[in-house]
């Protein structure tokens, strides 16, 4: 039976790090469905920009909004993996952190233009919403200083960087600097922002989180973020329905192909026991939370990239179909790249034999644009690109899932990272 939950106020200190059973909450699951508005935000502005043509706006003001979307869920995540009491006061500074994520979010279309423009940055309502969430998330770093004497130091450290660098983003939302000191300066903010948990948990001694709780958390936003795959499917099949096609053999092509694509991407993430990894490799889990904001990133862009091509279907784009395709292959490359990194970096490994499964999703992703620079149809273009994440899902069935095996053995033996 589940425990009975609290009704009281309950201390905020470090749960069990090797608490068995161990899963998401219903309030954390809720949390998520904020980051869907978000995500499916960034990704459609991607789209509209890559196909009128003016893809390095689009793809800057992306990887801006990508960021600061997957840094604000990566901030609650990993705090509540650690300290979740599922108390009222839990529940509503939760709840404040999702009309937060809100603003944010209405933020991201603007910052999108102002970028465009090239003249100063627009990011007032996206740093409204980073105050709306970073209140309770200090509130409840304060909590733990005063209800965990042993994590004091780490607490004070989240408080001070969350908030030093907070009053920094104020300041230059205000003063509407040329938008290349804009950014020259948020890489240093962005510098402070990821100092915190480098000194917090590694210097001070570090939370309590749970690696499977982590592991099963980055895998449903993973899940949620690859709908914006499924929404830009059902996009580019609805434009060639609803166009002068009706339903044709491209409509059921783009189907299979969309569908197929999301499902193979999905099956290649979960071929890696991320939770084994994380327990095995705990001082290496900065690198894994880092490495997801590229992952995430590219997931979404994805579904941007299937929006593009409904676009250049429904004759509303600007751009040819070797654009059009490489909008899609671009991000599929940028993911396989991210994921292969991340648990090369967790094996302390380079496996030849992903190096291959590498070299061989490259050339089925150059193939998808070659065809499309000569002439072969869009939806054609994208069957072929399924083909790119089923490299690596063979390879796992048939090899991969072996040398998996052998890397989590020699780290089980006693190396230590």
């Amino acid at each position: 039976m589940t425990p009975e939950r609290a009704h009281r106020r309950q201390p905020v200190s470090g749960r069990d790090p090797m608490e068995e059973h161990r899963s998401s909450t219903p309030l954390e699951l809720l949390f998520d469905l904020t980051f869907v508005v978000a995500f499916g935000i960034a990704a459609d502005e991607l789209a509209k920009y890559v196909a009128e043509g003016r893809a390095w706006s689009g793809i800057a003001g992306f990887a801006f909004a990508t960021f600061a979307v997957a840094w604000a869920w990566i901030n609650y995540s990993w705090f509540a993996s650690a300290f979740d009491t599922d108390d009222w006061v839990m529940r509503l500074a939760t709840m404040v952190q999702m009309v937060g994520v809100i603003v944010l979010a209405l933020g991201l279309e603007p910052a999108f233009v102002s970028i465009d423009h090239g003249h100063v940055l627009n990011n007032h309502v996206m740093v409204a919403g980073y105050v709306v969430m970073r209140i309770p998330m200090v509130f409840l770093w304060a909590s733990v200083a005063r209800d965990d004497p042993l994590r004091r130091a780490v607490a004070f450290t989240y408080i001070w960087t969350i908030s030093v660098s907070q009053a920094f983003w104020v300041v230059l939302a205000i003063v509407d600097l040329r938008i290349g000191t804009t950014f020259a300066i948020a890489a240093a903010l962005i510098g402070l922002e990821l100092s915190g948990p480098v000194v917090a948990e590694y210097r001070k001694g570090g939370t309590p989180w749970h690696a499977g709780h982590i592991a099963e958390r980055y895998g449903l936003l993973v899940i949620i973020t690859l709908g914006e795959g499924i929404i830009g499917t059902v996009a580019t099949i609805n434009a060639i329905v609803h166009g002068s096609a009706g339903w044709t053999v491209n409509a059921g092509v783009v189907a299979f192909a969309g569908v197929a694509l999301i499902f193979a991407v999905w099956w290649t993430y979960f071929a890696i026991p991320w939770a084994e990894v994380l327990q095995l490799r705990r001082r290496r889990g900065f690198i894994f939370g880092l490495g997801h904001i590229v992952i995430f990133g590219a997931l979404a862009a994805i579904g941007g990239g299937l929006h593009v091509a409904a676009y250049f279907i429904e004759h509303r784009s600007a751009v040819g179909p070797t654009a059009t395709v490489a909008a899609t292959t671009i991000p599929v490359a940028v993911y396989f790249l991210a994921l292969y990194g991340i648990y090369a970096a967790f094996a302390r490994h380079v496996d030849p034999f992903h190096v291959s499964l590498l070299a061989g999703t490259a050339l089925v992703l150059a193939l998808s644009v070659v065809l499309a620079a000569v002439g072969v149809g869009v939806s054609v273009c994208l069957a072929v690109l399924v083909l790119a994440p089923v490299v690596s899902v063979v390879g796992y069935e048939t090899l991969g899932h072996r040398h998996v095996a052998e890397a989590l053995a020699r780290i089980r033996a006693g190396v230590t990272a």
